[in-house]
C-alpha cells in the first residue's frame, strides 16, 4: 500500500471491520500507508476512562493529520479529555463518533486524500 494514503474500511458489522490491503480484523488501528489490529492490552484501554493519549501516538507518528476515533456501536467506548486535547494541541483535526458514523467520516476523508488515522472499535 502506498505510504501515504489510509487504507479504506470495506465494511463493518458487529465484531468485525474489513479493511482494505489488511483484511478482517475486531478493532482497527489506521494511519496513512496501513494499519491493522487495535490491540488494547498494549495500553491498557479500557471502555472507561477510554481513548488514552499513548493509543494515538503511533498515528502521529505515521503522519497523520486528522484522527477519528470510535466510541463503539452502542457508545460505551469513552476517549480521555486528555487525548482529544493532545491531539488539539498539536493542530491535528479529531473527529469523534460512533462507529459507523466514524467508518463513514474517515472513508470520506481517505478519499479526499486526507492523511487521516483512525482507531474504530466494532463492537459496544
Amino acid at each position: 500500500m502506498d505510504e501515504r494514503r489510509s487504507p479504506k474500511v470495506l465494511s463493518l458489522t458487529w465484531g468485525e471491520i474489513e479493511i482494505e490491503g489488511v483484511g478482517r480484523v475486531k478493532d482497527a488501528a489506521l494511519h496513512p500507508g496501513g494499519g491493522g489490529a487495535w490491540d488494547w492490552n498494549v495500553t491498557g484501554t479500557r471502555h472507561s476512562p477510554g481513548i488514552q493519549p499513548a493509543d494515538v501516538e503511533p498515528l502521529l507518528a505515521a503522519g497523520a493529520t486528522s484522527v477519528v476515533l470510535s466510541r463503539g456501536q452502542q457508545l460505551v467506548l469513552q476517549v480521555m479529555p486528555e487525548t482529544e486535547a493532545y491531539l488539539t494541541e498539536r493542530g491535528v483535526d479529531v473527529h469523534i463518533a460512533e462507529t459507523r458514523e466514524a467508518v463513514r467520516v474517515y472513508n470520506l476523508l481517505a478519499d479526499a486524500g486526507v492523511r487521516v488515522a483512525a482507531l474504530l472499535h466494532s463492537t459496544c
